[in-house]
């Protein structure tokens, strides 16, 4: 399988857990259920995650013992998915480290816009740490404080929305991005479905890099789901 965003789904009950992988799927990302808390625990421990959907109610390590773990070590987001309604829970959760609080039963678009939101704020923030330095894919360079691409030595111009495209494809080079994905992230506004901006933009920016390289090939599509760097 592609390398994709990794979500991890803690929740005990199978019909809600299935119910969010498959939300989960339909936006373009990975998701891997959990049952348990033990079994969560297995998991954060052995793998890296792009976000983590945790129920507080769980056999095993309860979700707040959980959450307060993942807060001690990394920085991923956190969205706790609970039939616990009192303010107060909702409150300490989110002191503790939850970037958000969703309460059963829940709607589906609400849960997949979240999902999608938090992402994009995460996804930003890595960004932003991995540009410091020159991003490089096989002979492209780009220099994020000059904002210059140039291949083979030979700078070329793009306008700032392709050049944030290329940035972004080449901030996670084994990563499908999806129309979605590239259009909320790089225009920070919700897609509704218009192919034809991320189409023209793809187009331009495979047009420049191929005129200064005809006999190398940079960008791939994944039918079906998106784009990504062709290794």
């Amino acid at each position: 399988m592609n390398e994709q965003i990794k979500i991890l789904v803690v929740e005990d009950d199978d019909d809600i857990n299935q119910l969010l992988c498959n939300i989960i799927r339909k936006n373009g990302y990975f998701p891997q259920p959990a049952f348990s808390g033990t079994e969560a625990m297995l998991y954060l421990e052995s793998k890296e995650w792009d976000m983590v959907l945790l129920d507080l109610m769980l056999p095993g390590m309860s979700g707040d013992e959980i959450l307060a773990k993942i807060a001690d070590q990394s920085n991923i987001p956190v969205i706790i998915i609970s039939a616990k309604l009192d303010q107060q829970t909702k409150i300490d959760m989110l002191r503790t480290g939850a970037d958000d609080y969703i309460t059963k039963p829940f709607d589906i678009e609400e849960v997949s816009a979240r999902i999608e939101s938090h992402l994009r704020r995460y996804q930003r923030i890595n960004l932003s740490s991995k540009i410091e330095e020159q991003l490089k894919h096989k002979d492209i360079e780009v220099d994020p404080d000059a904002k210059i691409v140039s291949v083979q030595g030979k700078e070329l111009i793009f306008t700032a929305r392709e050049y944030e495209i290329l940035v972004l494809l080449m901030s996670s080079p084994k990563k499908v991005f999806t129309k979605k994905n590239l259009f909320e992230s790089v225009w920070n506004e919700a897609f509704y479905g218009d192919d034809n901006t991320i189409n023209v933009h793809m187009s331009n920016i495979r047009s420049k890099l191929a005129a200064a390289n005809p006999d190398e090939e940079y960008i791939e599509t994944i039918w079906g789901m998106g784009y990504r760097l062709k290794s």
